[in-house]
């Protein structure tokens, strides 16, 4: 890793050179953003096109300050057997990085005040009025700290004791805004992307497109696809509310921007969904914290994520809301016998890159 000095260097440089009086003035901060934003392009070109070479990546790798694209890079094929190469139109399965889009959906019908964070499940949904899990609130199924694991089975703690990742929370979640708007929570998702406008994104349930990347097991030399894509994301397996949403990159970055941007949900709203209420302990990303549908980075950078994973389609969608940086990495194809952690290891890589980066750029701004 290239370290802070290379960062400072010329900045300083910058710093210390006096206009003449009568020289016309310059704006120093406009050099100083332009000389930044060149070593950040420079930086993640070099390290990233390191990691797409290193794992032989299949699969599509972009930044995006604000609206400025700082790195973009596709690599592989959409369709393996016919050739196709994966490009900047290709819509791919994005797994968990769904819940949030389910999330948004909850506190969308609470904005309109048809449920509330506290609500008991078993309000809304038959399958909840049972004395196992009859106190289990909206917010802990929104949070995963309800204690449910498959439904029909026992907790496993008393609800909101403590965290246990489940799909199932998130497909209930996925019925209370059926329930509550009265529609289909596909026709909830087309609405959501059309108030953020993501113009090429859809369900698995739905899809009738061109372009989407179908996905694969193995590896380059040899790969197995996964049958009945995108159709089978609304099975019984995953769910459509928590992973059977299919995205683009730019319609990713375009959900961050407004997301993030307060264009989707009111201020105090916001505020809820990316504060942190619970945490968790991530077997490929380690410790963090989670708030609705989102993952939270405990310590600095400031920044929220989520992983996602459904059968060849490993996903990382990273926003970074002090310097409005969005990170996006989707593949269509995963070594399962190397287990999820090697499945992994190129989106590990690049956070680790752009976490640094978003750390030497904060502190360049603190003077620090």
């Amino acid at each position: 890793m290239i370290k802070n000095l290379m960062f400072l260097l010329p900045l300083c440089f910058l710093f210390s050179c006096k206009t003449e009086p009568s020289a016309p003035s310059v704006d120093k901060n406009a050099i100083v953003d332009s000389t930044i934003t060149a070593f950040q392009k420079t930086l993640l070109k070099q390290q990233v096109d390191s990691v797409f070479k290193k794992y032989h990546f299949n699969g599509s790798i972009a930044v995006f300050k604000d609206s400025l694209p700082l790195y973009r890079k596709e690599n592989g094929y959409s369709d393996f057997k016919r050739k196709i190469k994966i490009d900047s139109a290709t819509i791919f399965a994005i797994g968990s990085i769904s819940k949030q889009f389910t999330a948004a959906m909850v506190l969308l019908q609470m904005e309109q005040g048809k449920l509330n964070m506290t609500d008991k499940v078993s309000k809304y949904l038959k399958e909840f009025q049972i004395k196992e899990y009859e106190n289990i609130t909206i917010h802990q199924l929104l949070n995963h700290t309800s204690g449910l694991n498959m439904m029909g089975s026992k907790l496993m703690f008393k609800s909101g004791t403590d965290f246990n990742y489940s799909n199932d929370g998130f497909n209930a979640l996925g019925k209370i805004v059926e329930t509550v708007s009265g529609k289909s929570y596909n026709d909830n998702a087309l609405e959501l992307f059309k108030k953020a406008g993501m113009a090429h994104s859809s369900t698995g349930d739905i899809f009738k497109g061109t372009h989407f990347a179908s996905a694969y097991l193995g590896n380059a030399n040899k790969s197995e696809e996964v049958p009945n894509m995108p159709k089978r994301l609304g099975g019984k397996e995953i769910g459509t509310p928590a992973g059977g949403i299919l995205s683009t990159i730019d319609d990713l970055h375009t959900w961050n921007s407004a997301l993030y941007g307060g264009k989707i949900l009111k201020p105090e709203t916001l505020k809820l969904f990316m504060a942190k209420s619970s945490e968790r302990r991530h077997a490929i990303f380690g410790k963090m914290g989670y708030a609705y549908g989102i993952m939270l980075n405990i310590g600095k950078p400031n920044s929220y994520f989520h992983s996602g994973y459904v059968k060849g389609s490993p996903s990382l969608n990273i926003y970074y809301p002090e310097t409005k940086t969005s990170v996006i990495i989707l593949s269509n194809i995963a070594d399962e016998e190397k287990g999820k952690g090697l499945v992994f290891k190129p989106h590990i890589e690049v956070k680790k890159i752009t976490d640094h980066l978003e750390n030497t750029l904060n502190q360049l701004r603190s003077g620090n």
